[in-house]
């Protein structure tokens, strides 16, 4: 069994009110959740405005499809015009 484990710390340019940036995490997650079928949630600064870390989650067999998959997260939240990615941590178990 393969666990990899992706940490994305975001950077949210003009929000003015944790309900917006709440708004616009839960939709990140809940298309993330939808597409790709991993664990995914809110994990760190859920208290500040401009700023968010999410954690992703997912389990396979192949170390090479557990990475695939995290890439394509990745490609997906970069394509995201919402928000900067401020930093990465990528392992694989």
């Amino acid at each position: 069994m393969v666990v990899g484990i992706l940490t994305v710390e975001l950077s949210l340019g003009d929000i003015f009110s944790l309900k917006e940036k709440r708004q616009i995490i839960k939709s990140v997650i809940d298309r993330i959740k939808n597409r790709y079928n991993v664990s995914i949630a809110e994990v760190d600064k859920q208290d500040l405005k401009r700023q968010a870390t999410i954690g992703i989650a997912c389990v396979s067999n192949s170390s090479k499809l557990v990475d695939r998959q995290l890439d394509l997260i990745l490609d997906f939240l970069e394509s995201d015009g919402r928000f900067a990615i401020e930093d990465i941590y990528k392992e694989i178990l």
